[in-house]
């Protein structure tokens, strides 16, 4: 569906600037963004890099094992279906502390494979389970500690102050989160019954 609207707003823009006649607007403003594109890239390398090997440090120093045990209980609540000891939770406890670093880069392959883990444990192939769209509404909201991409590209930018963003997003992907968990509760409820059926 997304490649529709991507379809429909190039149309419309060459469409609108052909009807003005200033079709040359689009050449440059397709190669300036594609040269603004490949300057935040670059300039997104160094912040993913650092912020990689910190986690990699964490890692290694057993910092993820700990910030694991932490989020364990939350992610057995959040995902009463799955077994603890399943590899889907360990995926799912990555996707969480990646996501809580703001390295979505790094948290969409952990939540793949996760979704990849929960599949094995759908007894429907066709139909979603609760856990699968628990994860989702998760990923999706993001609840997020240190924006490090968000701060990197407001340093490549120029920010006075890259970090200020730090409470506001903080506050908005807790509301985000909180409000994907209730409507995740609410609709599983309504939708299966104790045993993670779907309701008749």
């Amino acid at each position: 569906m997304i490649h529709y609207i991507w379809i429909f707003m190039i149309l419309s823009g060459v469409v609108a600037a052909a009807l003005q006649g200033k079709l040359e607007l689009v050449t440059k403003a397709a190669l300036h963004g594609a040269e603004e594109g490949v300057s935040v890239c670059l300039g997104l390398i160094s912040i993913m890099v650092f912020w990689l090997g910190m986690m990699r440090i964490a890692r290694d120093a057993g910092l993820l094992e700990k910030l694991a045990k932490i989020l364990r209980p939350v992610a057995r609540f959040l995902f009463p279906s799955v077994p603890h000891d399943h590899p889907a939770m360990g995926y799912i406890l990555s996707n969480m502390s990646a996501n809580l670093f703001g390295l979505g880069n790094a948290a969409t392959p952990m939540g793949l494979k996760a979704m990849e883990e929960l599949q094995k444990l759908n007894p429907d192939r066709k139909t979603a389970t609760p856990a699968m769209c628990t994860l989702l509404a998760l990923n999706t909201s993001g609840l997020t500690l240190l924006p490090t991409t968000i701060i990197g590209i407001r340093l490549k930018h120029g920010s006075v102050n890259p970090t200020e963003i730090i409470g506001p997003t903080l506050l908005a992907t807790l509301i985000a989160t909180s409000v994907a968990i209730l409507l995740d509760r609410y609709y599983r409820k309504r939708t299966f019954d104790e045993n993670g059926r779907r309701k008749k």
